[in-house]
């Protein structure tokens, strides 16, 4: 699947969510959680991996019943903004905005940031240090697996031979989705310049895909992301 620059937006903000949910899916795998992928929602009740939900709805008219079905999960990525998921004991951890890069132009890169692909485990560990500096508590949330599959790319952005900056992009459903931004003493102008050049790069001609919300959200609309519509993540 491919979309050309005047991509229909709800085909966009579906491929959006996708995404996101085949991202979430490789994490889970490469943890042993495969979870389940059906037409209406993804599925993973047995993981208990932080900042990833047990399930995401993938349609709008997924009902909160549909979510709580079975083995009730203790956090959702609600996609569409739609569903009530108080009365099974689940409340909103935060709200955010799909996002979408679609035009050909990019923002000026700068220069003195240099973008590489993380290629070995221990690339990977200093990635998430910087990511995530003194570490989350529970190990590695990023594992080696990840890097053997074609379509996760791990990105870092180098000064001065130190690692400053960091983007994952997921090539799938026919967008390249990107998430776990981040950087170190830089402007909001430059970190989002590179992140994109670097995903863009990935697979040249298909939209940059992602959610933000507040100060990174007016970051990424100056980047020239636009927005696509809103999302909830709930949680027990």
């Amino acid at each position: 699947m491919r979309f050309d620059h005047d991509v229909n937006h709800h085909d966009l903000l579906g491929a959006a969510i996708r995404n996101n949910a085949s991202w979430c899916a490789a994490v889970c795998r490469s943890h042993g959680f495969p979870g389940v992928l059906t037409a209406r929602l993804w599925w993973n009740p047995h993981h208990d991996l932080e900042l990833y939900p047990q399930a995401i709805t993938l349609t709008p008219d997924v009902s909160a019943s549909e979510v709580a079905a079975g083995h009730r999960p203790a956090a959702v990525k609600d996609s569409f903004a739609r569903l009530d998921l108080g009365p099974y004991g689940l409340s909103v951890l935060f709200e955010a905005e799909w996002i979408a890069h679609t035009t050909p132009a990019l923002p000026p890169l700068s220069s003195d940031l240099r973008w590489d692909r993380v290629t070995d485990a221990g690339g990977l560990d200093r990635w998430e240090s910087a990511w995530a500096p003194g570490g989350r508590g529970r190990g590695p949330l990023f594992r080696p697996e990840l890097l053997a599959d074609a379509r996760c790319a791990v990105l870092a952005g180098h000064r001065d031979g130190r690692l400053v900056a960091g983007v994952i992009a997921y090539s799938a459903d026919g967008v390249v989705g990107i998430s776990n931004l981040f950087g170190t003493g830089l402007p909001a102008e430059s970190l989002w310049a590179g992140a994109l050049h670097a995903a863009g790069r990935l697979a040249p001609g298909r939209p940059i895909v992602g959610y933000e919300s507040g100060t990174d959200l007016a970051a990424a609309e100056q980047a020239g992301c636009r927005p696509l519509g809103a999302l909830r993540v709930w949680t027990a």
